[in-house]
């Protein structure tokens, strides 16, 4: 049988013609998957924009804020529970609803936006101790402009929803984290220091923010450093009227290289805060008189400090407070120009701080009752913070007669 004779046979078989169309079927069918994973993979890649945003990143929960005020078109959503001041001191709790892990979708400047919030459950973020998320935003077009858009005005929902509060942050495992709620910022009048030393603090805080670009023209570092020293009690920290961001350098875990990436990473309009850095920062020439007196203290190098601080990687745009109840235990390369650019006494109550705190408890006294309260307590001690008034004045806040007999209490506080 010659090779024409077998094909001519096999094609009359039924049995070869059904598993040749069987074959054929599975072919078209395989190169149809194909093609459609192909083409969906090019109308991703050139028609499509794709962002994805984790759940580290600063602005994620800004994101997930601003989409659920679009009104997305889901019902599967996840509470994000936050706490408040009111005008009156009150603490009122709000239940913000956020898209849920999924698929939800809005529109936004005539483009169709689709979100889908993924959550892996086997990774866990080890900064948080939560499991790993992201959202990833797309849409039709080649315009990534979209998506800035979108961020900018995220981040400018979550500044006004912050306006007017001093917002708290402390470091918790590589990066800051929010401590407890915004609270209403006290007004700069509500701070009683020394007549002109808020002023000054402030108004050569916000000249620095405005002055970008006349640091960058004559080639200075955009940084800016203060150090408030003086007697314990006297209003250090409250001379700040910023965000805040606690960092702590007692920590046992603070390295030199973790203090530099922290620094890096502050919130923005946040003031960086070290408290009390006579604690950690020792003088060399007091070391060098004891040598055992610093063993078993942290990671925490004094010339990584300095580096973090003014050094080449350090940061710019930033500013930093520190204070201290004792400038001379300081070593003198902290405080130089540069890291300390602005050095500002705080210390005890002047006649005037007495005067102003006497008035604001209780603003119906005459000017002579006021008068004899500042003399009785001159009589009685003539160092006194603004801490250990504050005490007296709450131990007769309705009685302006029994402070004014009781003033030598101010001898045992």
């Amino acid at each position: 049988m010659g090779l024409g004779d077998l094909i001519s046979s096999l094609k009359d078989n039924p049995y070869f013609g059904a598993g040749f169309g069987l074959l054929g079927v599975g072919l078209l069918a395989s190169v149809g998957r194909k093609g459609v994973q192909f083409g969906g993979v090019f109308l991703r890649r050139r028609f499509m924009v794709t962002l994805e945003v984790p759940n580290k990143d600063k602005s994620y929960q800004w994101l997930l804020q601003w989409i659920a005020t679009k009104g997305t078109k889901t019902q599967h959503l996840s509470v994000n529970t936050t706490f408040h001041q009111t005008e009156t001191g009150r603490i009122m709790t709000r239940y913000d609803f956020v898209p849920g892990p999924g698929a939800h979708f809005f529109a936004y400047k005539n483009h169709f936006i689709r979100v889908e919030r993924k959550r892996e459950k086997n990774v866990m973020d080890v900064s948080s101790g939560t499991p790993f998320e992201s959202v990833v935003l797309t849409t039709i077009g080649r315009k990534r402009e979209i998506f800035f858009d979108i961020l900018e005005d995220a981040r400018q929902l979550a500044l006004q929803r912050e306006e007017g509060k001093t917002v708290t942050y402390i470091v918790g495992g590589s990066n800051w984290r929010q401590f407890g709620y915004p609270r209403r910022k006290r007004p700069l009048n509500s701070v009683v220091l020394d007549s002109g030393v808020s002023e000054r603090i402030i108004n050569d805080a916000q000249d620095f923010a405005m002055n970008q670009e006349w640091y960058t023209n004559r080639g200075i570092p955009y940084r800016r450093g203060y150090i408030l020293y003086g007697p314990p009690g006297c209003g250090k920290s409250s001379a700040l009227d910023y965000s805040i961001c606690v960092l702590n350098l007692h920590d046992m875990g603070m390295a030199d290289d973790r203090l530099h990436y922290l620094l890096s990473i502050a919130p923005e309009r946040s003031i960086i805060l070290l408290e009390d850095i006579d604690a950690v920062c020792f003088n060399r020439d007091l070391a060098a008189q004891n040598p055992t007196r610093f063993e078993g203290m942290g990671k925490l190098t004094l010339s990584g400090l300095l580096n973090a601080l003014d050094g080449v990687t350090s940061s710019e745009g930033r500013l930093i407070f520190m204070t201290t109840n004792y400038i001379e235990r300081l070593d003198s390369a902290l405080i130089r120009p540069g890291r300390a650019d602005v050095k500002e006494y705080i210390g005890y109550a002047s006649d005037h701080q007495i005067s102003v705190m006497f008035r604001r408890f209780y603003p119906d006294q005459s000017d002579s009752v006021i008068g004899k309260f500042v003399t009785d307590v001159r009589q009685h001690k003539q160092d006194v913070s603004v801490a250990q008034l504050q005490g007296l004045f709450l131990q007769y806040k309705d009685d302006p007669i029994g402070v004014c007999q009781n003033t030598h209490q101010l001898w045992s506080s």
